[in-house]
């Protein structure tokens, strides 16, 4: 596992504008991160390979190897910090592409500093306690036939999901955005061949009746 440094306030900035790597560096120095950045992804990879940070912020568009191929290539769903895209209004669905690959979540430019702090922050609590802002409610989502299909991240959407919660107060328990938790769910659903939320939880639920006490069923509509 890579070392984590920096008091684990580290975070690492990739992209290939230098403008935007100064500003990202200058916004979150002041809050008392120590800020890494990479100008391309070689660099970036070679030295996300030997220590892991609180959290990456990297930009979809680069020359040469592109944010979704520095995703597949650093296996983003086992990485051991958040990653955020950094993706223009009209590439969401290549941020969405992103996510699909291990991205935490992604930040549309132009963006408010403050929100994307607040984001930044949220992700890196949700990372280091998953569960303790209530995420995964008294809903099981670990033992039931398929959750093996599901990443670590979808087995927490889909927790909420069967516990009634929106896609916003899902994100908000999340630290993810609305958007995400609606790309997670559909891949949720499309890997169940769910025809909506209801008929998601009632295969969940359905296959686990035979392994869970009364007490985790719920109603039937």
């Amino acid at each position: 596992m890579p070392e984590q440094i920096g008091g684990g306030t580290e975070l690492f900035v990739v992209d290939d504008d230098v403008d935007m790597r100064d500003t990202l560096s200058v916004v979150f120095t002041q809050q008392g991160y120590q800020v890494s950045s990479f100008a391309e992804g070689n660099s970036f990879l070679a030295v996300a390979r030997s220590r892991t940070p609180s959290c990456v912020l990297l930009d979809v568009h680069m020359p040469g190897t592109s944010g979704i191929d520095i995703l597949k290539q650093l296996d983003a769903q086992r990485y051991g910090a958040p990653i955020f895209i950094i993706s223009a209004q009209g590439d969401i669905p290549l941020a969405v592409d992103a996510i699909k690959n291990g991205a935490f979540d992604f930040i549309e430019k132009p963006f408010v500093p403050d929100n994307v702090i607040a984001r930044v922050r949220a992700a890196i609590a949700s990372w280091r306690h998953p569960g303790s802002n209530g995420a995964g409610g008294d809903v099981p989502t670990q033992s039931f036939p398929g959750h093996d299909l599901l990443t670590p991240r979808e087995r927490e959407v889909l927790a909420q999901i069967a516990g009634g919660a929106s896609n916003k107060e899902a994100g908000h328990l999340l630290g993810i955005s609305p958007r995400t938790v609606e790309v997670h769910r559909a891949r949720i659903m499309e890997k169940f061949k769910a025809k909506n939320a209801a008929d998601l939880v009632r295969i969940v639920l359905t296959d686990r009746r035979h392994l869970c006490p009364s007490g985790w069923l719920i109603a039937s509509s």
